[in-house]
């Protein structure tokens, strides 16, 4: 019997789709960096098939057309995916279930790239998600613990299938070997030479698993829970596993299963578990969970959970932030490194996303939603579009209250008081002290001389000044909310925080990090 294992978004055995979704306006990304990342995991497969005797056939051509050419010369006999619970991806699956029923195949697909099955969350809510982050906590509570990652497979019994290569037809072709980003010709921005600190395949995901898992542990010891966000390392080695969920390199429940267990070892049932230990993967899950039955989710006008602000058009402003031009250290430093390695931490995501829409330029989320996901290497369109969302104050926000701001100043001195993010990645800064690094506008000209940068010349002047700005957006806020609340008499049904903490466990800031204005 022909079993086949249908790789898709996750290890996805159609490099077509690479080549087409990296130049694709809307709709499914993946970027040049998560395209590297995704070979790399496909080469390390690959080794491991080649242990036992067998390897990874991968193709390029329509998928259809190659699962045809496998029952005719294969006589296969059953399909086996994971669920993608994400809507975008119902039409690419639905035509691969379309025609394993017309050629009789039989098929089976398998929840395992979320914690607990998004339908059933859905359905335990009685047929809409939930509204607050704490809705979904309690919906969990009630449905228990999710499913332990299933054990390693014995291969010594499995009889592997092998099939001429390469092949080519009209539609599709089988590659001798694994492809690389230059066997592809796939294209990335000349501007910005790309360069990676996080490597795929499931060994290097699980060695640095391992290390992540110790990080951790020494977090229990002291008190504190995820230090990878309450106490991050801008400068030290990428402790990140976001690429490999986002891409199904390991299991999500391993993860979650693998922080259950460090801290039940450090604590030995003296401190019950909580949330908290592995919050980011519960706000990987919303967002999963919120997009699940909404096929808008990344839109304004027709998302329903979307409040339909009316952002600014400019594409200079625009450019700007995208190039990491905006006279403001931290905000540049953060897009530059997205700009050359596809990647930037949590926290800087954030501030950078905050600047573009509600906080400094007021832009339309959208787009900036759609350019992390043209970089980031471990763009999940879920979660990518959840944060923009909550971040612009679009949905999952209370009651377009706005008051709060953070400041790309303070935010980023307080991340990394040293300055040294921004010399990596602004070296035009890279002789100013950390007295005046991240506000470089305010030393005085023989200071920016003896540092051979002048402000306006060598580095530009800031593009708004944030004080202001924020003022007027919070303004810009207020009458939307008033307009609102005229219209519809009330309050507009959207998702929100349940409390006031969970803004700054969100942002993973202290108080001192924000502005009010009055």
């Amino acid at each position: 019997m022909t079993l086949i294992p249908y790789i898709k978004e996750e290890m996805q055995v159609t490099v077509q789709s690479l080549k087409s979704n990296l130049n694709r306006d809307g709709g499914p990304i993946i970027s040049y960096h998560q395209a590297g990342f995704l070979l790399e995991s496909l080469e390390d497969l690959d080794k491991q098939l080649n242990a036992h005797g067998s390897r990874l056939y991968v193709a390029e051509g329509c998928p259809l057309e190659l699962l045809k050419f496998l029952k005719k010369d294969s006589g296969l006999k059953h399909l086996f995916f994971e669920q993608d619970c994400e809507p975008i991806w119902w039409k690419r699956d639905g035509l691969v279930k379309n025609l394993c029923c017309d050629l009789n195949i039989p098929w089976s697909e398998d929840v395992g790239h979320t914690l607990w099955d998004p339908d059933q969350i859905i359905e335990a809510m009685g047929g809409s998600p939930p509204l607050t982050y704490n809705m979904l906590l309690q919906t969990i509570e009630c449905m228990g613990e999710p499913p332990k990652p299933a054990p390693n497979p014995d291969w010594s019994n499995v009889k592997f299938w092998h099939i001429p290569s390469p092949i080519g037809t009209s539609s599709f072709r089988i590659f001798e070997n694994v492809p690389s980003c230059s066997d592809l010709q796939l294209p990335y921005d000349q501007c910005f030479l790309p360069t990676r600190r996080i490597i795929g395949g499931e060994k290097r995901a699980l060695r640095l698993l391992k290390t992540r898992i110790k990080h951790e542990m020494d977090a229990f010891s002291s008190g504190y829970f995820q230090p990878n966000q309450s106490r991050p390392n801008l400068l030290g080695p990428a402790m990140s596993l976001s690429a490999a969920l986002a891409l199904g390199v390991i299991s999500v429940r391993k993860f979650y299963w693998s922080l259950r267990e460090a801290f039940e070892k450090v604590y030995k049932g003296n401190l019950p578990f909580w949330h908290h230990v592995t919050g980011q993967l519960l706000w990987r899950e919303y967002f999963y969970v919120m997009s699940r039955r909404n096929p808008e989710f990344d839109k304004i006008d027709t998302n329903p959970i979307c409040l339909k602000i009316k952002w600014y058009n400019n594409e200079e402003w625009f450019q700007k932030w995208k190039d990491g031009m905006t006279g403001y250290p931290f905000i540049d430093a953060a897009m530059r490194q997205l700009n050359q390695e596809g990647w930037m931490h949590h926290s800087a995501r954030n501030a950078a996303a905050l600047f573009f829409s509600r906080g400094d330029l007021w832009l339309n989320w959208m787009e900036g939603a759609r350019y992390f996901a043209e970089k980031l290497i471990d763009s999940d369109w879920s979660v990518n579009v959840g944060n923009w969302l909550w971040v612009s104050s679009s949905a999952f926000e209370r009651v377009l209250n706005c008051s709060s701001c953070i400041s790309p100043v303070t935010f980023g001195r307080r991340l990394e008081p040293s300055g040294d993010y921004i010399r990596r990645y602004v070296p035009e800064l890279l002789n100013f002290s950390f007295e005046y690094i991240h506000e470089p506008w305010k030393a005085p000209l023989e200071i920016q001389e003896k540092a051979r940068c002048i402000v306006g010349k060598d580095y530009p002047e800031r593009m708004v000044i944030h004080e202001e700005v924020a003022r007027d957006n919070q303004q810009l806020m207020l009458d939307f909310r008033r307009q609102t609340l005229v219209k519809l008499k009330r309050a507009p049904p959207h998702c929100h925080p349940s409390d006031e903490k969970e803004i700054y466990h969100f942002f993973w800031m202290p108080e001192e990090c924000y502005h009010t204005h009055a």
